[in-house]
């Protein structure tokens, strides 16, 4: 069986104030620049670019370069490109909208199609434009 309980009972109301200790160093975060920010992750869509690098060449914590460059390709900031393997990796911007038309800009060529185009169709001429 359990103990009985007294009928009295304490307690103590502890308080307490933030206090920076003298050995502690102060935050400080920076602001960046969308443009500075596009102009860093560019760099890292490079083919054989080392992220980690190009973050602390930039003054950055490499998981946060890593955490801008997945938000840019998954919003669709960047889009990359894939090219050969020795040449650098093209990137667009491009800003998403509702239409029943898609628009693919390949170099100066722009190629407009609409909803009911089969897809493989489309993929032969996209392949015709990118060998002229």
């Amino acid at each position: 069986m359990s103990k009985p309980m007294s009928d009295s009972r304490s307690f103590e109301v502890l308080t307490a104030s933030p206090v920076r200790l003298s050995s502690s160093p102060g935050r400080s975060y920076r602001s960046w620049a969308d443009e500075e920010k596009a102009r860093i992750v560019e760099q890292t869509l490079v083919a054989g670019a080392n992220v980690s690098a190009i973050a602390r060449s930039n003054g950055l914590d490499p998981s946060q370069l890593f955490a801008w460059r997945r938000k840019a390709i998954a919003t669709g900031v960047v889009a990359p490109l894939a090219g050969a393997p020795s040449r650098p990796v093209k990137f667009t911007r491009f800003e998403s909208m509702r239409s029943d038309q898609v628009e693919i800009v390949i170099g100066d060529v722009v190629v407009r199609a609409g909803g009911d185009v089969e897809p493989d169709r489309l993929a032969d001429v996209i392949r015709a434009v990118r060998k002229a």
